[in-house]
């Protein structure tokens, strides 16, 4: 196994990349269907919870592989049977989401979490087998984070559920996230920006996906009970917060942005904010529905609050995280943080509050675009869209050695 080259033209993500996304689908559904089942039945503080960490074991294990396979995808038999495998775990872990929501129960969830950890071990001491000096030190360090917490997570599947539980749980993520920094202090693995970008925003349409079919349903809906009035609101509200999502997300070159310095690795590990964020976006329209129809006894408040909410964090954080990067001027500054804060006051506008914020939302992709247009028009210079320099290590040039050129500083976790 021989370390990609981070500068190498065209890197795309693969086919079995692709299907190693498909697959996620299905755990990020059973995650929201569960948080909507939570909050339409007025458990909503156990069902955030219970939806927090259920996403952290979703988004860390996918984590995993994207940043390993940017580093060191061969795509060769024994990385693709190691790779199906995990896609096996995540099924399992998929299987495993309503039993952790309705009891408490992470046996199920911690099997496949395993099954995705022992494969990614393989493939680490393979990589290590073919590397040299800090390198493979590098890669022996990740073998044995991956390897030694799943013991620690085992335990945790058989704990009561309560107090104990949470705070657990909290010191087993917190030594996942510790894993790559200590990893790392060897030597940085290699990664290619633009691959990663892709990446990351190929997930953002998956969980983004969510709000589609929650759109969808609504439109059904009012279809069977012959009456609009209260659901295509609704509908329509979605699909505008779906739309400005993609358009805010998708507008800036965030690659980049990722070129130098330390920058890539709050962006990856930040990123559960946003993927988080947009799932719930889609369970909250599902509890919105279930309110406006009847079936909920929630009130329009904690209806609209279940999209307005998500949304808001959203858009806030793609902003703090990505987009903020490429609004030099303070104009283009603020116009998300003030979108985030006008989409929460859209939830006391009652039946009509996701069409309002879905409103809010498209009106402030115009808003970007007209002040783009203005200073493109009138030619002022620091105005115009281009990364914003973070610190003095975005300018410095890529380190180069003679294995790997162009390699960036520090890659965010695994």
């Amino acid at each position: 196994m021989v370390r990609r080259d981070p500068g190498e033209a065209h890197r795309a993500a693969t086919p079995l990349e692709l299907l190693f996304d498909l697959c996620f689908v299905v755990a990020v559904a059973q995650a929201g269907d569960r948080l909507v089942h939570a909050v339409v039945h007025g458990h909503t503080g156990h069902g955030v919870a219970g939806y927090a960490m259920i996403f952290f074991a979703i988004w860390w294990a996918w984590m995993n592989f994207t940043w390993f396979a940017t580093a060191y995808d061969t795509d060769d038999v024994p990385y693709r049977m190691a790779t199906l495998v995990q896609i096996a775990g995540v099924l399992i872990l998929a299987a495993g989401v309503p039993r952790a929501f309705d009891q408490a129960d992470y046996t199920v969830v911690v099997a496949g979490y395993v099954v995705m950890r022992l494969a990614l071990t393989t493939q680490w001491l393979r990589a290590a087998r073919g590397e040299r000096g800090g390198p493979r030190t590098t890669a022996l360090r990740y073998a044995a984070g991956v390897v030694l917490l799943p013991v620690g997570w085992t335990a945790f599947g058989f704990l009561p559920r309560g107090g104990v539980q949470t705070w657990v749980f909290v010191l087993l993520a917190a030594a996942e996230l510790a894993v790559p920094v200590v990893a790392e202090r060897s030597g940085p693995t290699p990664w290619h920006p633009g691959h990663i970008a892709e990446r990351y925003g190929l997930f953002t349409l998956i969980v983004l996906g969510e709000t589609v079919v929650a759109a969808t349903l609504a439109v059904q809906r009012a279809v069977d009970r012959g009456s609009s009035t209260d659901l295509l609101p609704i509908a329509a509200g979605g699909l505008l917060i779906v739309f400005a999502a993609y358009w805010t997300y998708f507008i800036v070159p965030i690659h980049e942005h990722l070129r130098g310095g330390n920058s890539a690795f709050l962006w990856g590990y930040g990123h559960y904010l946003v993927f988080c964020s947009a799932a719930a976006i889609g369970a909250g329209l599902h509890a919105a529905v279930e309110q406006v129809t009847g079936e909920a006894p929630i009130g329009a408040l904690t209806g609209a609050a279940a999209v307005t909410l998500p949304t808001a964090g959203f858009v806030f954080f793609t902003w703090l995280l990505h987009a903020r990067h490429y609004k030099p001027s303070l104009r283009q500054q603020v116009v998300l943080p003030l979108t985030a804060a006008a989409i929460l006051a859209c939830t006391f506008a009652g039946t009509w509050a996701v069409l309002c914020a879905g409103g809010v939302a498209a009106a402030s992709v115009a808003v970007s675009l007209a002040i783009r247009h203005h200073t493109s028009v009138s030619g002022t210079a620091e105005d115009q869209v281009r990364p914003v320099p973070t610190s003095p290590a975005t300018h410095e040039p890529p380190r180069t050695d003679q294995e790997v050129p162009r390699r960036p500083e520090t890659p965010p976790g695994r």
